[in-house]
């Protein structure tokens, strides 16, 4: 039986994704977390970066997926807020694409970081961008209790401290989990 390379790295994806994800307050299994992305369909966008959205549709799609990501999550009685959903979807297409060899591609430059404690605690300590208030209410709210607004505010955050068209997961310069 063949093993096609899209799921093998959907399996780990979704390995990696489950296990970034699941916190104390929203505890998941890695395969529930593996069937709320296939219900989402997110394992589709895996043969080619040019599957994912345009840059600038990339935040209308990622706001449809996560709501689609709680309402699956729903369905198997868990309850995943925006930033956990946020994470599960960020870190899956991270180990799919950013780290498979595409972190240039345009599509891939507009894929969302994941968001924790510890880039949020770095961002703030270094003022990046100037928005020291933004990390700290972030920080304050936590990224697994984040809503879309609160989530939203925080991709848009790191935009803007960015230099412009560089690349979202270029923000994890400043992530010290790696320690």
């Amino acid at each position: 039986m063949p093993y096609p390379i899209e799921e093998h790295k959907h399996r780990f994806a979704a390995w990696a994704a489950s296990r970034a994800a699941s916190v104390k307050g929203c505890r998941f299994r890695v395969e529930q977390g593996k069937a709320i992305l296939e219900r989402v369909q997110l394992n589709r966008l895996l043969a080619s970066p040019g599957n994912l959205p345009a840059p600038e549709s990339f935040d209308e799609a990622h706001r449809e997926w996560r709501n689609q990501v709680i309402s699956a999550a729903q369905g198997l009685e868990l309850e995943f807020t925006h930033g956990v959903a946020a994470k599960l979807i960020n870190i899956y297409l991270k180990a799919a694409f950013v780290c498979g060899g595409y972190h240039n591609h345009v599509r891939v430059k507009a894929i969302h970081p994941p968001i924790d404690r510890l880039l949020l605690n770095e961002l703030s300590r270094r003022n990046v961008g100037g928005f020291r208030r933004d990390w700290n209410e972030a920080k304050r709210i936590g990224w697994s209790k984040l809503n879309s607004d609160q989530y939203e505010r925080v991709i848009h955050s790191i935009r803007a401290a960015l230099k412009p068209n560089a690349a979202l997961w270029e923000v994890e310069q400043h992530w010290q989990g790696y320690q």
